[in-house]
């Protein structure tokens, strides 16, 4: 299922919270509300291969890594729930561990699933640039394949890209370096 817009008017994040709980997750990209499907298990497998390498990286240098569901309020009007988000050792304490996060992330991780490519690729990581998230990297299962984009004068540039039998590292996370295969174990 693709990302599917579900309101006919504009609203903020304190409308949306007010919302009763239903199970399902939400983003809000100029106000509009877009409903974001539950991935498949090839997704969730990638994601958690990639999440265990930077968490043993966020142990070993103080940063802090977490995994969706994650609302990050980039304003009222442009909340995003991306895959995954890193903060660097010295912007953690922005992070307040019992409330909404409203700092943009030092690096924001998609999974790509068939459905969603498009706004991955396109809508969200605009709102990632428009809002300072300095290295945006698109992991994609289905072609085994990652790549990380860094902000250059305001702009995303690919600074690197792996597949199978290839390494990638991180200009944001400093010493960060990861073996694409790794992220696809099957």
């Amino acid at each position: 299922m693709a990302t599917v817009k579900t309101a006919s008017r504009k609203v903020t994040f304190t409308e949306l919270q007010g919302w009763p709980e239903n199970g399902r997750r939400y983003e809000l990209y100029d106000g509009e509300v877009y409903e974001v499907p539950a991935p498949f298990p090839r997704h969730q497998i990638a994601l958690l291969e990639l999440l265990y390498r930077l968490r043993d990286y966020a142990l070993a240098h103080g940063g802090l890594v977490l995994a969706s569901p994650i609302d990050i309020v980039f304003t009222e009007e442009n909340v995003l729930q991306p895959d995954i988000v890193f903060f660097v050792a010295s912007r953690r304490q922005h992070v307040r561990l019992d409330q909404v996060t409203r700092v943009p992330p030092d690096v924001a991780v998609e999974v790509i699933s068939p459905s969603n490519a498009a706004n991955d690729r396109g809508r969200k990581m605009e709102t990632f640039e428009r809002f300072g998230v300095q290295e945006c990297w698109i992991l994609d299962p289905r072609i085994e394949r990652i790549e990380i984009y860094a902000l250059r004068d305001g702009r995303y540039a690919m600074t690197a890209s792996a597949g199978r039998g290839e390494t990638f590292a991180s200009d944001v996370l400093t010493g960060f370096t990861c073996a694409a295969d790794t992220l696809f174990p099957w």
